[in-house]
């Protein structure tokens, strides 16, 4: 597609208006479909939703016209769209008494339930098994796996200022509308800032400041309250495919992103990233990643998955579908992946999550780094996770072990105890502790930490309950004292326990 075909925005509240009340939602979707037809498409799977829009009806055209792509009747489509302005702006096309779509039209669910619509490239939809199929350099993906971690995992305060940077077919840039004053969305793409236009007009949204550039090039010297991107990240011999490909050697895109986007905070600022990082013979990977934070912020970074480099190199060969094409091409590609890796000792590649915090504490010198890897279920979105989890370091950064044993805590929501152990045992082998929210992490735990927690109820200082524990378990106190504070640390600092403000526990002395 050329970039002087994409639609105009001119009329997008007449086609809102008509996509609604013909149903054509996320909800309306899988009901339209059922669950099996919805489930096929994000595999890029249309025999059966093709089989389940069989009739006439507003939503059948909408969802074959725009999500399936195939050539509707004129008549039908003149009784789902106000046809003469979509033809007209170019959304649609007439060609033998059969209507086109010019695009991909995805209805999407917001956060709060808003309907919205996402605007990419025909035939671009993400998430099948086998890629999109597009070798296109300036080709504009729509909503895919990667777009919905990084919208689910981004911090949503309230903000006077946000950008969106290497916007693509504009998902963050729509969520950040939501609840940032400004947003701005940059992309190296100018097709891409086109789709942004639509995606946002499409869905209701405010327009954004759209600029055209590489990483913080765009903005200057501009700060942010909230900087989210999902880059194009993957590890690849060279730039092909603008929408996927860094262009930079090894991780080094997603490292420079990383170390710049601290100049372009303010103070408190959060910055969010999906990368890919190479894991080096010779080199921790938690190190590597460490060197990234740029000075003054705290960072949290989880990686998610880790694939060898014959996976990885196979996993985007298939994206590109050159697996589908001339084989000698196919394997003169893998080569040269493989060769790229093994001169930088590259020996597996790691993916997940950065999140950066501006801190006046990291500003000092005290940063929070924490690095970590956690490839198990997490319960989505996790934005307040992430709020709560640099709200328990700024509290640990404070406190020495006199302090916590002073401190007050709660046992966090929705936190159950298990005992493993053999059947009938009198005493179980140990004792887990598990959350069922937000990471939903689960830590083992001896019969100490196992009874602190469970009576931590915010009434009475860590010291005091300690105490009564050594006094049951005919354990000398001052020893008790003295070995617990690091467990206590690590329950607060993975959730389990939440401080309790002073001023709202009961006072130690005014106890009987």
């Amino acid at each position: 597609m050329s970039e002087t075909s994409l639609p105009a925005p001119d009329h997008t509240a007449t086609l809102r208006e008509a996509l609604l009340a013909a149903d054509f939602t996320a909800d309306g979707l899988l009901d339209r479909l059922g669950a099996a037809a919805y489930a096929a498409l994000a595999r890029s799977e249309t025999v059966p939703a093709l089989r389940a829009t069989r009739g006439a009806s507003p939503l059948d055209t909408l969802v074959r016209l725009f999500l399936l792509q195939r050539p509707v009747p004129q008549e039908q489509a003149r009784a789902a769209l106000p046809l003469e302005e979509c033809v007209q702006d170019g959304w649609v096309r007439l060609q033998d008494g059969q209507v086109r779509a010019t695009v991909d039209v995805r209805p999407y669910g917001g956060s709060d339930g808003e309907d919205w619509f996402i605007v990419s490239d025909l035939g671009c939809a993400v998430g099948g098994a086998g890629g999109i199929g597009s070798r296109e350099e300036g080709v504009v993906l729509g909503v895919g796996g990667a777009s919905t971690t990084l919208a689910s995992i981004t911090v949503r305060t309230p903000v006077a200022s946000a950008l969106d940077l290497g916007t693509g077919s504009g998902i963050q840039a729509l969520h950040a509308a939501q609840h940032a004053t400004r947003v701005t969305a940059t992309d190296l793409n100018p097709r891409a800032l086109e789709f942004t236009r639509l995606t946002l007009a499409l869905s209701g949204a405010a327009p954004a400041d759209l600029r055209v550039g590489s990483l913080f090039e765009p903005v200057g010297t501009e700060t942010f309250d909230l900087i989210v991107s999902n880059p194009p990240f993957v590890i690849s011999p060279g730039a092909r495919l603008t929408y996927r490909d860094g262009g930079m050697a090894g991780d080094e895109l997603c490292r420079t992103l990383v170390r710049q986007a601290g100049d372009h905070l303010n103070e408190g600022g959060y910055a969010q990233f999906l990368a890919n990082w190479e894991h080096v013979e010779g080199e921790e990977w938690q190190d590597r990643l460490r060197s990234w934070v740029p000075a003054g912020c705290d960072a949290w970074i989880v990686q998610r998955e880790v694939q060898d480099v014959t996976q990885y190199a196979e996993l985007w060969l298939r994206d590109s579908g050159d697996h589908r094409g001339d084989p000698a091409a196919y394997t003169e590609r893998y080569e040269a992946w493989l060769d790229e890796f093994e001169s930088r000792g590259t020996t597996s590649v790691g993916f997940g999550w950065i999140t950066l915090r501006r801190s006046a504490a990291a500003a000092e010198g005290r940063p929070s780094i924490v690095v970590e890897e956690w490839p198990h279920a997490v319960q989505q979105p996790l934005g307040r996770a992430v709020e709560e989890h640099f709200a328990r370091q700024d509290y640990l950064r404070d406190q020495d072990d006199a302090a916590l044993l002073a401190g007050h805590f709660t046992l966090a929501a929705e936190v159950v105890q298990e005992q493993v152990g053999l059947p009938g045992a009198e005493d179980p082998e140990h004792v887990v502790l598990r959350q069922h929210r937000g990471m939903m992490r689960a830590t083992k735990v001896d019969a100490v930490a196992a009874g602190f927690a469970g009576v931590c109820d915010g009434s009475l200082p860590a010291g005091r309950i300690l105490d009564a524990i050594a006094q049951l378990m005919s354990e000398d106190p001052v020893l008790l004292r003295d070995r617990t504070p690091q467990a206590i640390r690590l329950l607060v600092e993975e959730g389990f326990l939440e401080p309790v403000p002073v001023a709202g526990a009961v006072r130690e002395e005014g106890l009987g």
